[in-house]
């Protein structure tokens, strides 16, 4: 009697064939496994935009700190202008290596040569470097997992939508396209979402992967430089 019942609604909302229109026929799990994939897509869209404004912004203001650094200032003035309370993940990992090269003078003295300077400071940057990139890099995994997870979300929706259709179908004996088409739409529609939901993941996923390790590559490139420059005024004091 309920598959009849099923059968009787399916063919009186046939001729609805607009999105909102599949979803309101579908089943409840297929409603589901939609709403799921919706909520999925509109949290990634909004992933993709603040790391897109992170990563401007981030690398905007790297520019102007390392335009400042190489103008040829003091770099005490620059950390306390900057080092102290960094505002971008270069003046954090300068003002690391700053703090530990200064807390090694005040210890060592004049012998920095000697103390293990290099080291220290060297270990403080990629502490730091590790620490920010892990900051930025949030998030990502969500993207990742919806990327490669949604289609068969949307798969199982579709899956089920077909099965619950077929069934509501067979309680007619009636097998005419005008019968069968709209619950096969409403399926396929819950595979259309979760392509939907994750081509973008997979798509903005590579893009910010590749943005964020060009940004750790110049962090560590700047990191190097640092470093060299304080070993080598350690070697002058020595």
């Amino acid at each position: 009697m309920d598959r009849a019942v099923d059968a009787a609604n399916l063919a009186a909302a046939g001729s609805d064939l607009s999105l909102l229109g599949l979803f309101m026929q579908a089943d409840i799990v297929v409603k589901i496994v939609m709403l799921m994939l919706l909520a999925a897509s509109v949290w990634v869209w909004a992933i993709v935009f603040e790391k897109w404004t992170t990563l401007r912004r981030a690398n905007r203001r790297a520019d102007a700190f390392e335009d400042r650094f190489w103008s040829g200032g003091s770099l005490d003035d620059l950390y306390e202008q900057e080092g102290r309370k960094p505002a971008n993940p270069m003046a954090a990992v300068f003002g690391a290596a700053m703090g530990e090269w200064r807390r090694t003078a005040r210890v060592a003295g004049a012998d920095l040569s000697r103390s293990g300077a290099r080291e220290r400071v060297e270990r403080a940057m990629g502490v730091t470097i590790g620490r920010e990139m892990e900051r930025m890099e949030r998030w990502m995994i969500f993207l990742a997992s919806v990327g490669s997870t949604a289609p068969f979300v949307g798969l199982f929706g579709t899956v089920w939508g077909i099965m619950h259709s077929f069934s509501a179908i067979a309680a007619m004996h009636n097998t005419n396209l005008s019968v069968v088409a709209p619950g096969i739409a409403e399926a396929l529609f819950a595979t259309a979402m979760g392509l939907v939901a994750a081509i973008p993941a997979v798509l903005a996923y590579n893009k910010i992967s590749t943005d964020l390790s060009r940004y750790a590559t110049r962090l560590e490139a700047f990191s190097a430089e640092f470093g060299g420059i304080l070993s080598r005024q350690s070697e002058e004091r020595a």
